[in-house]
């Protein structure tokens, strides 16, 4: 059987009507460092080795409610503070989730994309066991 090669990086792509609205929304509001301007698209980094691109599309659909953005985090309290501060609205506060083991709080970029930010308390996850929600 034939090894699969390793996955190198990690990038996530989507459409958007208004790329100004949603750079600046990513840059100034959320903080993500510009990794590479292609004009029609923007790709930001996330952490480590993963991204984040928006793609300019005059046709760019609703987004779905099925698609959630999650962005993992020992501070929920922490970002959700930070960006409320930046007068962003949260569609829900923090809140612990027992059925998923999670702390998320959950708000909608300027395209109407859902956002989440997620601490996993569930052990299995790496990196759960650093810190526990403030």
């Amino acid at each position: 059987m034939i090894k699969v090669p390793t996955i190198d990086q990690q990038i996530t792509f989507l459409y958007t009507a208004d790329l100004d609205a949603t750079a600046r929304f990513y840059e100034d509001v959320m903080g993500l460092s510009l990794a590479l301007d292609q004009g029609a698209c923007r790709i930001y980094h996330v952490c480590g080795d993963a991204y984040l691109g928006f793609c300019y599309r005059e046709d760019a659909l609703k987004p779905s409610s099925s698609v959630i953005l999650t962005l993992v985090s020992l501070d929920v309290d922490g970002w959700y503070r930070a960006l409320c501060a930046r007068g962003v609205a949260f569609d829900r506060a923090p809140a612990l989730n027992e059925r998923y083991h999670i702390y998320h709080c959950f708000l909608r970029d300027p395209s109407g994309y859902v956002s989440e930010i997620l601490h996993f308390l569930d052990p299995a996850w790496p990196g759960a066991s650093l810190s526990n929600p403030s």
